[in-house]
């Protein structure tokens, strides 16, 4: 059977969305639209009917272009305001056999027990320990025998407000949304291979307004942070430096930046306010106004890595993606503030496409959603609806209709299963102290 998936990448700078089907056994790009963003400041909708212009313009083209109209879309949430907590659950095996039920129940317990402000709305619970028994670093526990599960998940939340505004923008566009996908997440599916994954990686997008920053360690994300700075700042920058308009200072960003060195050359530009006259500039100039911008937000984002405690388990580096990796010197400038970790410059897998091809960096996002839309995400996550999600889940031909959300009175009973649990714990420990003092006891008497 052949599924259509439609992607939508709301960010600060452009609107991208991207329709794919499989074909053949092949997953292939049919058509995608962008469109210049109205109405989102720092990756947050700040007017919900120019954003959703914006949606349906970069929507439209894509249609036009696939000749299918899909209503339904998995759409990026970017990472400003999204808070994340780690949780455990434990849950007893009654039947001695893990199953995808078992699975759901643990990690809807590791939610249950999460400390989420009322505000918030749940994105992603993901994984990443099981414990079975007493054996740890469990990659897999689907079909082990055991008495007893246990996880550690990463939980990822985000304000409803944020959501209701993006899921009414895009309602209003005339889309439905199928699923909300963290945009370092999405980003980190389509730049990320399984040795990298193994190994622990940080990957970070580096976006127009907005640098978005995920941490994988032993095939899980297990951080993620934000930093509301991107591309467009040092166009700022360049406009207030130089005297000249927004526009022509992108322009100049875009033939001139450069991290490696300064050049002496000079340039005529427009003059801000008066663009009949023009002035000469050094690009000296601009090397150092482009250098200072990138060297900072890159010196915040090796803080955040700190910050993170995981650095030490980044062995295969540091992965960056999003349009300002195309900045030449861009990598040497990261590794030598990374403190020398490995740092590598990523586009999005290539995916085949009808139309045209979207392996840029600035689309890593997009890409992420289409792939996590076909099944690559981690091998098993609650999703933004409260399902679970597991990889391999087109073996099971049942699991979308029997994997659901606890229910209320599902959850009382994990709670009184926890208190058993911990009541067991309790006369176990009552037991061996008094086991302990009769030992006493005896030695005394003999």
């Amino acid at each position: 059977m052949s599924k259509t998936i439609l992607a939508l990448d709301i960010g600060s700078s452009k609107v991208c969305a991207a329709i794919a089907e499989q074909k053949d056994g092949e997953l292939v790009i049919t058509g995608s639209g962008i469109a210049p963003a109205q109405g989102l400041k720092k990756g947050i909708i700040t007017n919900i009917d120019l954003a959703s212009k914006s949606i349906k313009k970069a929507y439209e083209d894509a249609d036009r272009i696939a000749g299918t109209s899909p209503s339904k879309a998995i759409v990026a949430l970017s990472g400003a305001y999204v808070k994340s907590t780690n949780s455990n659950g434990i849950v007893n095996i009654p039947n001695k056999e893990i199953s995808l039920d078992e699975i759901n129940r643990v990690m809807q317990t590791a939610l249950y027990n999460a400390n989420i402000p009322h505000e918030y709305e749940v994105l992603h619970v993901l994984p990443y320990r099981f414990r079975v028994d007493d054996q740890d670093f469990i990659e897999d526990p689907l079909g082990m025998n055991a008495s007893r599960l246990e996880v550690d998940a990463h939980i990822i939340t985000a304000p409803k407000s944020s959501i209701f505004n993006l899921k009414k923008a895009v309602k209003q566009a005339g889309i439905d949304i199928e699923n909300i996908v963290l945009s370092g997440y999405a980003s980190a599916i389509a730049v990320l291979n399984e040795d990298e994954k193994e190994l622990g990686a940080a990957v970070i997008d580096l976006g127009g307004s907005t640098c978005n920053l995920v941490i994988y360690s032993g095939n899980s994300l297990v951080y993620n942070d934000f930093l509301a700075v991107g591309s467009m700042h040092i166009t700022n920058d360049l406009s207030m430096a130089l005297h000249t308009p927004l526009s022509v200072a992108e322009e100049i960003k875009i033939y001139y930046g450069n991290l490696k060195e300064p050049k002496n050359d000079y340039i005529e530009i427009p003059v801000i306010g008066d663009e009949n006259n023009t002035h000469q500039v050094s690009l000296e100039i601009v090397y150092n106004v482009i250098h200072a911008r990138v060297e900072e937000t890159l010196m915040i984002l090796a803080n955040s890595l700190e910050k993170s405690g995981l650095k030490e388990q980044l062995g295969a580096g540091v992965v960056l993606t999003g349009g300002m990796t195309q900045l030449e010197g861009l990598r040497e400038l990261a590794s030598a503030i990374f403190d020398h970790l490995p740092v590598r410059v990523a586009k999005p897998r290539t995916l085949p496409a009808l139309h045209e091809s979207l392996d840029n960096p600035s689309f890593s996002t997009l890409i992420g959603l289409i792939l996590y839309g076909n099944g690559e995400y981690t091998l098993y996550e609650i999703d933004s609806n409260k399902r679970l999600r597991y990889k391999n889940e087109q073996l099971f031909a049942d699991t979308e209709k029997s994997i659901e959300p606890l229910q209320k009175g599902e959850e009382s009973e994990i709670l009184d299963e926890l208190t058993n649990m911990q009541s067991f714990e309790e006369k176990n420990s009552s037991i061996k102290e008094s086991l302990a003092k009769f030992t006493r006891w005896l030695t005394q008497l003999f």
